[in-house]
């Protein structure tokens, strides 16, 4: 059942691909923060996947985070993502990111639950 209280961690290793350098958000050998962000999407994405109706998927409405620490190549990167409300389509999730004990970053994600057919015959 979708609900209030489903959580995800995904992980990830700073590699090059998910640099600043390489993203071009900046100059910097670092976790870039579109990369972060990304992970917080793909666990609040996971989180509720399961318990979705046949045929839908979500997609990202709106995502807002702070950054507050850079994270170097080989460093293991953890996002959570926390359900704290459901409202018809739309979903509401709490974000953070750790290295370790150090808090990354954090904020708010809003997905909405698609028909995955539909949503592609609009393209």
């Amino acid at each position: 059942m979708l609900q209030e209280g489903l959580t995800h961690t995904s992980q990830l290793t700073v590699n090059e691909a998910v640099t600043a350098v390489a993203i071009g958000s900046g100059d910097m050998p670092v976790l870039a923060t579109p990369s972060m962000m990304a992970l917080m999407e793909n666990a609040a994405m996971l989180a509720v996947a399961n318990y979705l109706p046949e045929g839908c998927t979500t997609v990202g409405g709106h995502i807002a985070s702070s950054h507050l620490k850079p994270s170097k190549l080989g460093d293991i990167v953890t996002a959570t993502a926390t359900v704290t409300r459901v409202e018809g389509k739309k979903i509401e999730f709490k974000v953070e990111a750790h290295c370790g004990d150090t808090l990354l970053g954090e904020g708010t994600h809003l997905r909405f639950i698609v028909d995955r057919e539909k949503f592609q015959s609009r393209l």
